[in-house]
């Protein structure tokens, strides 16, 4: 059970309340200024759970859009075309589609990521600029987990998401894009259902699915870009390697590495290719038998 709601007036009174037996309590962060280049995360995020009564205990995990994280890191660049960000942040085309408003593309970005646009933002911010995701956004969630756990005193987690589509399926949602200090993958494999049989492929995206909790509060134009999670400390561990990397499946575990449209053309050019290199030595043997 997920408990959010309630979940605004908790956040008014200054605490969490008590966490459902089983469940959790999501609780959206209120309090963050409009962040600028090269701002202290970590004494923002701090100060903003302070103030609203909700510091941080022992297993907690905080889902931290990385929309602010890209603006503290400096990753607002100039764009007079966020078509010509696109191209410069994607490292491969998976798959293209026109509409009247343009063209979307699919594309593998620096960070691994598979997804619309390589996450180039042209939302809350400035006209004439974008923002890029994180450089590494392990390594910013590392850097908010260790600051955090440090002003706290207790082991949390950081969870830095980004709004993502999803193949086959309508509509976006929150993922981990990075993660320190909490496990993103729940390997069931080996273990037993309550029927006996052996789980052989079940492993649950927990990273993900953390996000998309705290997104359920955070919203997208609400100005409340971090939520904390309560309840799920059996995932939070005393490291901070966790990389949310690694529920990235690309290259050699990438099932659908292009799209139709861009399959059905490569497959055509390859036959062409095929067909006359095939023609071109029978050309040169039947001159030879002459």
């Amino acid at each position: 059970m997920t408990e959010t709601a309630g979940v605004g007036a908790a956040a008014a009174a200054g605490a969490i309340g008590e966490v459902p037996a089983g469940g959790i309590l999501v609780v959206p962060v209120a309090g963050l200024p409009e962040i600028a280049e090269g701002a202290d995360l970590v004494a923002l995020i701090g100060d903003a759970l302070v103030a609203a009564g909700l510091t941080p205990a022992e297993g907690d995990v905080l889902v931290v859009t990385s929309k602010i994280v890209s603006k503290a890191e400096g990753r607002r660049v100039a764009a007079a075309d966020r078509e010509d960000a696109i191209t410069a942040e994607t490292v491969r085309v998976v798959a293209t589609r026109a509409h009247p408003g343009g063209v979307t593309r699919i594309v593998e970005n620096r960070q691994g990521i598979v997804q619309a646009a390589a996450g180039v933002d042209a939302s809350n911010t400035p006209e004439g600029t974008v923002l890029l995701l994180p450089a590494d956004p392990d390594a910013s969630a590392r850097v908010l987990a260790a600051g955090l756990r440090a002003r706290f005193g207790v082991r949390l987690g950081v969870i830095v998401s980004d709004t993502l589509g999803r193949a086959w399926r309508d509509g976006q949602i929150d993922q981990a894009i990075g993660a320190a200090g909490v496990r993103v993958l729940d390997d069931l494999r080996g273990s037993r259902d309550s029927f006996g049989q052996e789980l052989v492929v079940t492993q649950a995206a927990i990273g993900d699915e953390l996000a998309s909790a705290g997104d359920l509060v955070k919203g997208k134009a609400s100005g409340m870009p971090v939520a904390l999670v309560r309840g799920f400390g059996h995932a939070v561990v005393d490291g901070l390697d966790t990389p949310a990397r690694i529920l990235s499946r690309t290259g050699e575990k990438d099932m659908f590495r292009l799209g139709t449209d861009e399959a059905l053309a490569l497959g055509r050019a390859e036959g062409h290719a095929a067909g006359f290199a095939e023609g071109f030595a029978a050309g040169l043997a039947a001159a030879r038998d002459a």
